[in-house]
Formats: C-alpha cells, sequence, structure tokens
C-alpha cells in the first residue's frame, strides 16, 4: 500500500475525531506515525520525536477547519478560550523545544499511560461533584500551562486533556469539545514551532524532515484531515452525548493498549 495512501486515510480519519471529540486527531496520528516511522530507514531514537512533532503541525491545519465548523454553530466558548490560550501556548512552546532532549522511549511511555488514565475516566464516568466549577484566573493559568506543555510534549490538540478537565468542571461536554477545539490551534502552532527548533539542531535528520517535522507526511494527512473535520463536527452534534464519551473511552483505551503492547 502506497505511504502516500495511508497518510491520506490516517488524515481522513483524524479529521472526523478531530471535530467530533475535539482531540485534534494527535491521538490516532502518533500510533500510526509511530508504526510507519519505525517500519522506515529513520533512525529509531529519532522516531517519536519526528512522530509526534509532525502530529501536532497536522492539527493546525485540522483544527482550522474544524474551529470555523463549531463557530458558525456558535458552541465555542470564546471568553473561556481567551482565558486559557495564553498559558497553554506558553507551555506548549516550552515543552516542544525541551522534548528533544528526553529519550524516546520515555515518551512513548508517557504517553500510552495517560492515554489509559483519561479513558478510564470517561469509561466509567467518574462525575464530578455538580458545585464544582472552573477555578480562578491564576489557577486556571497554572492548569493550562500544565495543559499545553503535557499535551506538545504527546503530539496531542490538548481535547485529550483539556476535555476530561472541562467535563471534570461541569463544562457541558459539546461546548468543553468546540472550545478544547478552538484551543488546540495556538498549542500545535507553538508546540511546532518547537519541535522544528529542537529538531534543527540534530544532526542526521531523515530527508523530508524540517526539525522533527515530515513535510510528505504533513502534506498528506492535513490534505484530508482539513476536508473531513467539518463532518465531524456535524456528527458531535448529532450523536448521543453518552455513546460520545464512550467512543472516546474506547478509542483511547484500544490506542493505549498498542503502544505498550509495542513496548514489551
Amino acid at each position: 500500500m502506497s505511504i502516500i495512501f495511508i497518510y491520506l486515510i490516517s488524515g481522513a480519519f483524524a479529521g472526523v475525531l478531530s471535530g467530533m471529540l475535539g482531540v485534534g486527531g494527535g491521538i490516532i496520528l502518533v500510533p500510526i506515525l509511530l508504526l510507519i516511522f519505525s517500519t522506515s530507514s529513520m533512525p529509531a531514537g529519532m522516531v517519536p520525536h519526528i512522530a509526534i512533532g509532525t502530529s501536532l503541525s497536522t492539527i493546525i491545519f485540522t483544527s482550522m477547519s474544524a474551529i470555523y465548523a463549531q463557530h458558525r454553530r456558535r458552541a465555542i466558548d470564546w471568553g473561556l478560550t481567551r482565558k486559557l490560550a495564553p498559558a497553554i501556548i506558553l507551555g506548549s512552546l516550552i515543552s516542544g523545544y525541551l522534548a528533544g532532549l528526553i529519550p524516546g522511549l520515555v515518551l512513548k511511555v508517557m504517553f500510552g499511560l495517560f492515554l489509559s488514565l483519561a479513558a478510564l475516566q470517561l469509561f466509567f464516568e467518574w462525575r464530578p461533584a455538580p458545585y464544582r466549577t472552573l477555578p480562578g484566573q491564576v489557577t486556571l493559568a497554572s492548569i493550562g500551562t500544565g495543559i499545553g506543555a503535557l499535551s506538545a510534549l504527546l503530539g496531542i490538540g490538548g481535547g485529550t486533556i483539556l476535555v476530561p478537565f472541562f467535563h471534570w468542571c461541569n463544562v457541558d461536554l459539546r461546548k468543553a469539545i468546540a472550545t478544547s477545539t478552538t484551543l488546540g490551534f495556538g498549542l500545535a502552532v507553538f508546540g511546532t514551532i518547537g519541535f522544528i527548533m529542537s529538531g534543527l539542531e540534530r544532526s542526521g535528520l531523515p530527508s523530508g524532515c524540517y526539525g522533527y517535522v515530515s513535510v510528505p507526511a504533513l502534506i498528506g494527512i492535513s490534505s484530508t484531515a482539513m476536508l473531513f473535520a467539518p463532518y465531524g463536527v456535524y456528527l458531535s452534534h448529532r450523536v448521543p452525548l453518552r455513546r460520545l464519551k464512550r467512543i472516546f473511552s474506547l478509542l483511547l483505551l484500544c490506542l493505549a493498549v498498542n503502544i505498550v503492547v509495542g513496548l514489551i
């Protein structure tokens, strides 16, 4: 099967997932790119970094399409977006640059463990206390910086962390999905910049890579992801909330198992 065809199919799936669940598509793309790059001539020590950096770069384009579709449905909480955006951008920029200093195996373990926890939280529907709301601005900014840093480090758009966090604070799920999609754009932009800067300092980068971003993969995935993200948004407003949570959690758990098994 042609590698370009795989990129196109992966982009379409990531686009639907991004629009429907607000996760940016990174939770799907990182495992796929890890598999593709590990079977190529790419140096093994660079595979996780390039997979994560490339995933972040595709989220820039996927989120643009999904944001437009969500905005048309008036689903985005722009006030909450303005409060969290600066902190998330700061965390993603710092983390994206420092990721190059972390061993590839450590990145894989962190990604697998995180997905497992997020899946369990949503599948068993650990409900937040009814009185719980979003914290104050200082605490929110601190949490936002941490979310931005962790999301960029794992190559995800932020929704995988933001959606459960918003749910824990009793934010409506559809509004949480739309808002996390919007925040994922800034996270992806600055996280990608960090991965590019970090990768440019590394010698022996594979052909077609600009820093820790594979340009052919970026083009192939983004071209279909942008087309399919609006369809994902359409589904997010048609599928029952409980079913959305179950779909999200099972997907996360399957990916986590896949990554962990690959490490054994």
